[in-house]
């Protein structure tokens, strides 16, 4: 593996090694903005060798990180999850993040099942890895998990998931950008900068952003 990831698969290994061969790593991205949706990414890493940096996205470049989500689409499975601005108004954003991930395991299932793998075959085969210290599990699928504060910097599965997350909601809020001119979606991701909220002064609000955020209300 290259010195370039910087995270090994210990975690990883040693979950195969107690009969887990299909270990999870799942993370979000976009909790905190004030408009967009929230993006969550289930990994099944099938090669742990990456030529790229892999690490939290966060200490990534944009381009860094678009490199290493090739290698990563290329190197897993990746499922992926997207609860949109009305579902987060509704819910509140806790639970709208579970049910990104929620959506992204099932998304990930689903391609193991075009792989070959048997949907009766996975409950004792699967072990989830989700950043954080919250999870509420998928009704109907009742894998193993454990959640790791700041998993996605330090396992490398969670690390990849994060990666996904990200650059997929960012790709989303570039398109936003074009779609809502103004609002500078496509520098800041929705996130609630100074040039944001004066953007929100001065336009209001879109029909991206979430309502019921306390940084809506500047209008």
């Amino acid at each position: 593996m290259s010195n370039a990831t910087r995270l090994l698969p210990q975690l990883e290994i040693e979950l195969r090694g107690r009969g887990f061969d299909l270990v999870v790593g799942i993370d979000e991205a976009g909790r905190g903005p004030l408009a967009g949706p929230v993006v969550a990414s289930a990994v099944l890493l099938k090669s742990f060798a990456f030529t790229h940096p892999v690490r939290d996205s966060k200490q990534l470049s944009p381009l860094q990180r678009e490199k290493a989500f090739a290698e990563i689409s290329h190197n897993a499975h990746v499922g992926i999850g997207i609860i949109h601005e009305d579902v987060i108004d509704e819910v509140n954003i806790l639970q709208a993040t579970f049910m990104a991930m929620h959506q992204a395991l099932r998304h990930l299932v689903a391609q193991l099942a075009v792989d070959g793998h048997g949907a009766d075959q996975l409950s004792d085969r699967i072990f989830l890895l989700i950043d954080g210290n919250r999870y509420r599990p998928c009704e109907g699928q009742n894998f193993r998990h454990q959640t790791v504060v700041d998993g996605d910097a330090k396992i490398l599965s969670i690390a990849c998931a994060s990666i996904a997350a990200k650059v997929t909601r960012d790709r989303m809020m570039d398109a936003y950008d074009k779609m809502f001119p103004g609002y500078g979606f496509a520098g800041h991701k929705g996130y609630p900068t100074q040039s944001h909220r004066d953007a929100i002064r001065r336009l209001g609000i879109s029909s991206i952003h979430r309502k019921t955020f306390q940084g809506c209300a500047l209008v």
